[in-house]
Parts: C-alpha cells; structure tokens; sequence
C-alpha cells in the first residue's frame, strides 16, 4: 500500500520547514512573506503527487474541519438522499463536505452519530430530528455549534427550520379527493407524536370536518416490517367495506399500500382512489399514475445549505429563522372520480 503523504514528506522533498508548507496549503503565505518562487513551488509539487491535507488534523490546528454533519432519517429514502445532494452540491462551492448518516428514528442512534460528528470536530450540524433529542440538540446549541433542522422541529429550542407546510399540503390532497366525490377516505400514517406527522393528520381531519365526513386512520409503528404493514393495510379494507380512498402520509407507506390493493384484487382508480404526501419519481410510472403532494426538495436543501452557510461566516451573528415551504399537490390518474361516483 502506498503510503500517504504528510506534511513534513512535502517539506523533506522540497527541502524547506514544515512551518513554510503548511503556511501555504492554508492560504496564508502572503500574511506570513513567504515568497510567490516559494508559494508557487510548493503549490506545484502538491498538485502533482495529489497530496490531500488530513482534515481532522486541519480541524484540531484551526478549529475548522470544513465539514458538516447532516443526521436523517434513513438515508435511502428518495426525499432525504435527494435533499442531501442538494446540501452536498451547495456547500462544496464553498469549501465544505458533507457527512451524513440515518437515524433510524432512533434517539438512541442520532445522539451516537451527534458525538461521532464532535469528535470529527464537524462546523455544523443539519437534522431531521429523531423523537426525545432535545437534550443532545441544545448541548450542540450551548456549545455554539450552527444547527439547522429541516422536515421536522423541536419547538421549544431557539434553532433555525426549514420546514414545509404539511397541513396545507395534508388538507389540499384530502379536499382534492372530496371534490371528486370521494366520501370515505382512510388516511394510513405512521404512530408518531412529531409535528410533521401530527400535521398532516389535522390536514386531512380539518378538510373531511369541513364537509362532515367521517374519518378513519390507521396507525403503523414506524419499524414494522413491510410484509405486516401490508397485512394491517388489508385488515383495513376488509374490516371497512365502504373505503373508497386511501391517504398515505409517506412514500414507503403508499408503496405498502399499492401492494396492499393488488394483492386484494382491487384496481386503483376503478375500484378505489389513492394519494401519497410525499411525490416519488416512480409514482408517475404506476398504472394509473399516482397523484401526490410533492414537497419542494431542492429549494429545502438551498435554504438549509444557505443558512448553514451563513452561521458559519465569522463575525455574522444572525438569529434563528424559520422557513415554511408550500407544497405543490400534483394531480395524476389515481385520483379520478371512479365510475361508481359517477
């Protein structure tokens, strides 16, 4: 195995202290007179044996690692991994990497990935928090670590959001499925206390309240295996005949629920309605298309990066903000006044 390089190897090959070398790959040869034969040396020496600078070593030196932290809830999931590149394009340009792990929802699991990113000595921190985090959280906030949440929030911490509108978002899908005369809509959402989720449930129950219809909601524990999720679905169907629409508060609970129906026998958009809170890029592809609440991915990840971005500058204090994102409901085939509604 090749051996990689280190300070003082560049500094015995070029014949000059490790104290010159150093000077230079921190851009500060002009404040410290190091001449531009010297910067220019050193410089060119670099780029060519590829020499890439330890980062936890620049951080303990300088008290910058150059790296953000960024915790979700399951990575594999389409809306964080995209919202995730987003934030990786964005902070690159300055400058900045990105790591990042999945919580599982775990509180046990997010606050060993908050210690693992101390003691990476990361700039900043970008969380959809899991449930009971607030201790670990305000430690960070104490410490003076830039934190940002997105997805969901911890109400009571002065932190900077970014969050969508999920009741509006909830509310539009559900009154969207009543104007095409459906009357028996079950909403399919996960047994959670956090605001999003709590958010969307008063969404869907404000719109049917308004046009005094009844509401049926059916809990899933968020690590519930996929086969019992769709089991519970079908226990759902069978137990209540007049279901015409099924509401799911998140993508991987629809893709649940999609199999849920076939496997019954039922075909969405003859035999029963279907919306999703949260688009897919593959909901467009089903048979009929899936309609969905899309939420606005890449403006989550500029605002996020953004303010991340900005607390991290030196001498700019700014207090916490709050972003609300509209949703955007996108209106596809699976949604359609079935033929018995006509």
């Amino acid at each position: 195995m090749k051996k990689k390089l280190a300070i003082k190897d560049i500094a015995a090959a070029l014949s000059v202290s490790e104290a010159s070398v150093s000077i230079v790959l921190n851009g500060k040869a002009r404040q410290n007179g190091i001449s531009v034969k010297l910067e220019d040396k050193i410089m060119s020496f670099v780029k060519k044996v590829g020499y890439q600078p330890n980062r936890l070593a620049v951080g303990l030196r300088t008290g910058k690692s150059k790296t953000i932290g960024m915790i979700v809830e399951d990575i594999s999931d389409p809306f964080f991994s995209s919202i995730a590149r987003v934030v990786e394009q964005h902070i690159y340009q300055y400058g900045y990497r990105l790591i990042y792990g999945s919580s599982e929802n775990s509180t046990e699991i997010a606050n060993d990935l908050m210690q693992t990113f101390k003691n990476y000595q990361v700039d900043g921190y970008i969380l959809a928090p899991a449930p009971g985090l607030e201790d670990g959280v305000e430690d960070l906030i104490k410490a003076g670590a830039p934190v940002i949440l997105f997805d969901r929030t911890l109400p009571d911490l002065p932190c900077s959001t970014v969050v969508v509108d999920n009741f509006r978002g909830s509310e539009s899908a559900t009154m969207h499925l009543i104007e095409n005369k459906f009357r028996n809509i079950a909403f399919v959402t996960l047994s959670s206390r956090q605001d999003q989720m709590t958010e969307r449930v008063n969404g869907y129950l404000a719109a049917l309240k308004a046009h005094d219809l009844p509401a049926v909601i059916k809990d899933i524990e968020y690590r519930e295996a996929k086969e019992k999720t769709v089991q519970s679905i079908k226990n759902l169907l069978k137990g209540k005949h007049d279901i015409d629409a099924l509401f799911f508060s998140t993508n991987y609970l629809a893709l649940s629920g999609l199999e849920a129906i076939k496997e019954m026998d039922l075909v969405v958009g003859q035999d029963i309605g279907v919306v999703v809170f949260d688009d897919n890029n593959n909901f467009a592809l089903f048979t009929p298309a899936i309609t969905a609440v899309a939420q606005p991915i890449r403006e989550i990840g500029l605002q996020v990066s953004k303010i991340l971005l900005d607390q991290l500058q030196e001498d700019h204090m700014i207090g916490s903000q709050n972003i609300l994102l509209k949703t955007k409901l996108v209106v596809r085939d699976s949604s359609a006044p079935l033929r018995r509604h006509s």
